[in-house]
């Protein structure tokens, strides 16, 4: 994933956070040129740890393992830039926690698979699935819905015909007529 390279890259180039926040604007976004629109993320990653230095008096977050996720999705979501989705990401990727990422793939196939009302908001739909996805398959059912978007719902040309999905899913009885 382009995401974990450019992560992989700001590590290899910054091996500490302080060295991301004293750099410049353009050598942090040069490190993480392949994940995409670097040069907004660079100015929101610095942005994000000059928060936490002052309101921390470190750049150490080790204190969000003893809050609820309640709590650590409201102080993350407190930071410059910091969303439900990206919320969500650092409970379940870096804290081990049972939370629900809705990106734009699983947005897109939640609607598809009437999960979701057509039209659905991300943050409302992030509260949503929080809460109808059981706890037990978060993980794994986000990891699936990213690929299963990426590869058959796709949002342009989904594999619909090929779908193993298609009989559960009313966009694709939309779309293709029933296999006899």
């Amino acid at each position: 994933m382009n995401s974990e390279r450019a992560f992989a890259s700001l590590k290899a180039r910054f091996p500490a956070w302080a060295d991301v926040l004293a750099a410049p604007a353009d050598a942090v976004a040069d490190a993480i040129r392949i994940g995409g629109i670097a040069d907004q993320k660079a100015v929101r990653i610095q942005r994000i740890l000059a928060t936490v230095a002052a309101r921390e008096g470190a750049l150490d977050l080790s204190r969000l393992h003893e809050l609820d996720d309640a709590a650590v999705e409201a102080y993350l979501t407190s930071l410059p830039g910091v969303g439900p989705k990206t919320a969500a990401c650092v409970l379940l990727f870096s804290m081990g926690r049972a939370a629900f990422p809705v990106d734009t793939h699983v947005h897109r196939v939640a609607i598809r698979l009437g999960w979701l009302r057509a039209g659905t908001s991300a943050d409302r739909a992030h509260e949503s699935l929080r809460d109808l996805v059981p706890p037990d398959i978060r993980y794994d059912l986000h990891l699936a819905l990213i690929a299963h978007g990426r590869t058959v719902c796709r949002a342009q040309r989904p594999a619909c015909p090929t779908c193993v999905l298609r009989d559960r899913c009313a966009f694709a009885g939309a779309r293709v007529p029933a296999v006899q």
